[in-house]
């Protein structure tokens, strides 16, 4: 999948900005070596170097490690598979926000960051849980279904765990997970009813790959049909999020 990093930063900032509430959970000291897994344009990372940290910010799109380059030049940002990654530092922290739902490989996420921390490190991230944007995956697959696409519909773009799934996950790679949370945040959209097109056609894409155009929009203009009953609360459009929050301790 190809990222479009401006439209990111311009239109669906919340990403980043939400990820701050995960900031304070991470605790940074100043003087810690910290990994940010799926750091997108960068914003989180630079706030985590400005809290005194030693910083690296990898992401698997080349087109988001660009931005971020270019808007952070003083921060360590690479491209990187965060499902199979290997590295001789040892982090006191490894940091994720809004970015391991996109890793299919759980286990191979899982083990390369525990691989990556000093004993005693800690992991401490958010992503969609179990039920994250459920009503707009529901709209998506029927209208895909409906226009002669089962295929499409079926199309796998994230994992979404339960908090006892993901919880185990890390129990068996050898983390003790000490804080989780499993919670409900509803997210605004941006552009009224244009906002469903613009958030799938920004994180959904594969869902609409190889469709010509006109049937494309189409599609997108009944798949926001079908969701304004449940997002749109007076003009103001919501997503239904459900997110995973948790802190996991390398023993």
């Amino acid at each position: 999948m190809k990222w479009n990093a401006d439209l990111y930063d311009q239109k669906h900032s919340f990403v980043f900005q939400y990820g701050e509430d995960v900031l304070a959970l991470l605790d940074v000291k100043p003087g810690e070596h910290i990994l940010d897994i799926g750091c997108g344009t960068g914003h989180l990372t630079k706030q985590i170097q400005d809290k005194g940290a030693i910083v690296k910010g990898t992401d698997y799109s080349p087109d988001m490690i660009a931005q971020a380059k270019k808007l952070f030049p003083g921060v360590d940002f690479a491209v990187e598979n965060a499902a199979d990654f290997y590295t001789e530092q040892k982090y006191d922290a490894v940091f994720s926000n809004a970015a391991l739902h996109w890793v299919l490989d759980a286990n191979g996420a899982i083990k390369s960051i525990y691989n990556a921390l000093k004993p005693g490190g800690r992991f401490v991230a958010e992503m969609g849980g179990k039920g994250n944007v459920a009503k707009l995956l529901e709209a998506i697959r029927l209208v895909l279904q409906n226009h002669g696409y089962p295929d499409k519909a079926e199309t796998k773009v994230w994992y979404f765990p339960s908090t006892a799934e993901y919880a185990k996950l890390l129990e068996d790679h050898g983390f003790r997970v000490t804080f989780t949370a499993h919670y409900d945040r509803k997210t605004p959209l941006q552009d009224g009813d244009q906002g469903v097109a613009k958030w799938v056609t920004m994180f959904g894409a594969q869902f609409l790959e190889g469709i010509p155009e006109e049937e494309k929009e189409q599609i997108l203009a009944e798949i926001t049909k079908k969701l304004e009953p449940y997002y749109n609360e007076n003009g103001q459009w919501y997503a239904d999020y459900k997110r995973l929050r948790f802190v996991a301790v390398k023993e």
